[in-house]
């Protein structure tokens, strides 16, 4: 298993809810970039939602914001996204990445060094 695992993935119809978790092991900076992409069928991978760990800055795809809300919870290492008012166009395979903090978090895949090996997400009108 490697650094990023993820669960919470499923099927549900337009309007639903689900919650992804993304359970991590240790990293070696104490500030670093977390968070959520995704990667829609035939399409390339994008951002939906980074935080940066160890201060208070999130940012969120246009989107995305004001339906889902990304949340950690340091005890049990772990990185959840809560997925509501679901569409259709949120259909895709949702992927943890974890990467060193270069001054602020942005949805540049190349700057995470850690991938989780993704969760499927569909949704159904």
């Amino acid at each position: 298993q490697g650094p990023l695992a993820e669960s919470g993935g499923g099927s549900v119809q337009a309007g639903g809810s689900l919650r992804l978790s993304c359970v991590a092991s240790p990293y070696r900076e104490d500030r670093y970039c977390m968070g959520w992409f995704r990667q829609p069928p035939g399409k390339e991978r994008e951002g939906v939602a980074v935080a940066y760990i160890g201060g208070t800055s999130i940012l969120y795809s246009f989107s995305v914001k004001g339906r889902f809300t990304i949340t950690q919870d340091n005890a049990k290492n772990t990185l959840y996204l809560q997925m509501d008012s679901l569409k259709p166009d949120d259909t895709a395979m949702y992927y943890c990445a974890r990467g060193r903090w270069y001054g602020s978090c942005l949805f540049r895949p190349n700057e995470y060094d850690s991938w989780g090996q993704g969760t499927q997400v569909t949704v159904s009108s």
